[in-house]
């Protein structure tokens, strides 16, 4: 569910646009970070395997728009970013995701980029925390370019290739959305609990 509507419902009503669009922000854009990328990613796939999309335009289409989001974060944290440091809470921002999205960047370093594809909140402030950081550019879009062939490929092309070998696996979308929900997020209880482990 997602807005009170069915996951698959809500993908067929925005179309190509709209997963265009909501992948973008999910990937650089503050505001995004509460949107559904990987279920979103891996639901459209199915509906590709059973013919409401293209998987020719799907594919290219959501790993375009999460290497632009990602390019746009960078360049928003290289440009105004060090303000969010002092930005006060608000409905569409937390503190604390800016700080998690720092922590883990520096312990990760630069490959942080790619694993934070996978990691929801992070994957979002991530590359705005690579521009606060001056992070080498050339080395940043190589990280974005393998990151969301990784992840916005790589998800929506196994949700096809799986909706393709078993065509009944449609029926049981709702417990593998929740499970990709649960996996994705189990990094960053994990994160949290370090963190709050530290300033114990």
């Amino acid at each position: 569910m997602f807005l009170g509507i069915d996951l698959a419902t809500f993908i067929q009503l925005i179309g190509y646009p709209g997963m265009f669009a909501i992948i973008f922000a999910e990937s650089g854009i503050i505001v995004g970070f509460f949107l559904p990328g990987a279920s979103l990613l891996f639901t459209a796939g199915l509906l590709a395997s059973v013919g409401v999309f293209n998987p020719w335009i799907l594919i290219p289409l959501v790993t375009i728009a999460a290497i632009l989001g990602d390019n746009v974060g960078y360049w928003f944290g290289a440009k105004i970013g060090i303000k969010l440091f002092v930005r006060p809470n608000s409905r569409f921002f937390r503190q604390e995701h800016v700080r998690r999205a720092q922590h883990f960047y520096e312990r990760h370093g630069w490959y942080a980029i790619i694993l934070a594809r996978f990691i929801p909140i992070i994957r979002t402030f991530a590359p705005i925390v690579a521009g606060i950081g001056s992070m080498n550019y050339k080395l940043f879009v190589l990280c974005n370019v393998v990151g969301a062939l990784v992840w916005a490929s790589g998800i929506t092309s196994l949700a096809y290739y799986l909706g393709e070998r078993f065509p009944l696996i449609e029926h049981y979308l709702t417990p593998i959305i929740l499970g990709i929900i649960a996996i994705t997020t189990i990094p960053l209880m994990w994160q949290t609990w370090k963190s709050a482990r530290r300033a114990a």
